[in-house]
C-alpha cells in the first residue's frame, strides 16, 4: 500500500484501489494526489468510484505479459473464490477441515481447490520443459565432442609419432610435447566460441523477447562458458597428449 487505507468490509462498492500503472496512465505521480477522487470504471454503471487507496504494482499473470491497469473493489456479489494461507505442517487436516465445512454449507457443490505455487509453475510449464530439453541435449554434446576430440587426437598423435619422438631425442621436455599438441586443439575450441557467441547472444536475445519482464545477458556469461569449453578440452586431450610424450621415444622410431 503506497498511499491511502485498504478496502474494509464495510465499504461498498464505491470505494477502490488502484495500482501504480493505472496512476501513471493517469498522468499522476504522486499516489497522495489521486486519494478521494472519483474514477470511472465500467463495471459501476454510471456511478463514479472514490480512490481511497493506491497499491504498488504486482503481476496476476506471467512474466510474459506487462502489468495491467488495476481497479480493485470490495464486490461481495461477484467473488468466486477464496484464498487461504496454510501451514505446510497442517496441511492434510486443514485441507479435510475446509472440505468438511465446505460441504456443510454447499452439499450439492463440488469442492475444488488449487495451491497457488502450483498455478504459477504452469505459467512456466513450457520453459521449465525447454529449459530439461536443453539441459539434456547439452551434456549429450559436451559427450560427442568430448569423444570427438579423443578420437581426433589420438589419430594426431599417431601420425605425428616420428616428429614427437625426433623431437625427445632431441631434448625437448614431456611439457612442450604436451603443449604442442595441445595448442592446435585450443585454438579451435576458441574459435568455435568467437562463432558460437554471437549466435548464442542472438538466440537468448530472440527468446527473451517473449518476455515483458525480462534479465540482461552479461558478457560474463559467455566468457565463462568459453572457460569451461577450454577446460573441458584441456581435460579431453590432455590424456592422449601427456601419453604420447611419456612414450619410449626409441621404440617408436625402431617401429617407424
Amino acid at each position: 500500500l503506497l498511499a491511502g487505507r485498504n478496502i474494509t468490509d464495510r465499504d461498498s462498492t464505491l470505494e477502490l484501489l488502484i495500482n501504480e500503472t493505472l496512476l501513471h496512465q493517469l498522468q499522476i505521480q504522486d499516489p497522495h494526489q489521486i486519494l478521494g477522487k472519483q474514477i470511472m470504471v465500467g463495471e459501476l454503471g454510471d456511478k463514479p468510484g472514490k480512490v481511497v487507496g493506491v497499491v504498488a504494482d504486482f503481476n496476476t499473470r506471467s512474466l510474459h505479459t506487462s502489468i495491467e491497469p488495476c481497479v480493485i473493489g470490495n464486490a461481495p456479489s461477484t467473488y468466486q473464490y477464496a484464498a487461504v494461507a496454510l501451514q505446510g505442517g497442517t496441511l492434510p487436516a486443514t485441507l479435510k477441515a475446509i472440505r468438511d465445512k465446505w460441504q456443510a454449507i454447499y452439499p450439492e457443490e463440488v469442492f475444488e481447490y488449487q495451491f497457488l505455487d502450483e498455478q504459477v509453475a504452469r505459467f512456466y510449464a513450457t520453459e521449465e520443459m525447454l529449459g530439461k530439453l536443453i539441459q539434456a541435449f547439452t551434456w549429450l554434446a559436451i559427450l560427442i565432442s568430448c569423444l570427438g576430440l579423443y578420437g581426433l587426437i589420438a589419430f594426431t598423435t599417431g601420425q605425428r609419432t616420428k616428429e614427437i619422438s625426433i623431437r625427445k631425442v632431441l631434448g625437448a621436455s614431456a611439457g612442450t610435447i604436451v603443449r604442442l599438441l595441445t595448442v592446435d586443439f585450443l585454438q579451435l575450441v576458441l574459435l568455435a566460441n568467437l562463432i558460437a557467441w554471437p549466435l548464442a547472444g542472438w538466440a537468448m536475445h530472440r527468446w527473451l523477447q517473449d518476455f515483458a519482464y525480462r534479465t540482461s545477458i552479461s558478457w560474463w556469461l559467455f566468457a565463462l562458458a568459453g572457460l569451461a569449453a577450454v577446460i573441458i578440452a584441456l581435460a579431453t586431450v590432455s590424456f592422449q597428449a601427456i601419453k604420447a610424450a611419456l612414450a619410449n621415444p626409441v621404440k617408436s622410431l625402431r617401429n617407424e
